[in-house]
């Protein structure tokens, strides 16, 4: 499996960008899609999480009002459409493949199997 991570960017405080992440080599319509965040200096953390049928979202409380995670199973890929940007959300992003069939939400690293090269996206003030 190869996720390749797109949208990333300089973009200023209070922009709206959308990162793609295009699956290859499954499809992801059965699994569990997951964006994580790493910033300069820190650990990766969970950011969006969406079950493998699109019905159920999970969100970091950093983010949750502000990003929406989506998923279009024919295009095997997922979205992060990302609102209202702020200085605290730089950091390299990155698209994770969901381990089980079926599940829900996941949102811890540990549940995903395969992650995407992250794309950059910095927030100027």
């Amino acid at each position: 499996v190869q996720l390749q991570a797109s949208g990333g960017g300089l973009v200023q405080a209070g922009a709206s960008p959308r990162l793609s992440c295009a699956a290859s080599g499954r499809t992801i319509s059965s699994y569990t899609m997951g964006w994580f965040r790493q910033a300069p200096g820190k650990e990766r953390e969970f950011v969006a999480a969406i079950g493998w049928n699109g019905g159920i979202t999970n969100y970091a409380d950093s983010v949750k009002g502000r990003f929406t995670i989506s998923r279009d199973n024919a295009k095997s890929t997922v979205y992060l459409q990302m609102n209202t940007l702020k200085p605290e959300d730089t950091a390299v992003y990155y698209c994770a493949f969901g381990r089980r069939p079926y599940s829900y939400t996941a949102s811890t690293s540990t549940e995903y199997d395969y992650w995407g090269r992250g794309t950059l996206v910095t927030v100027s003030s």
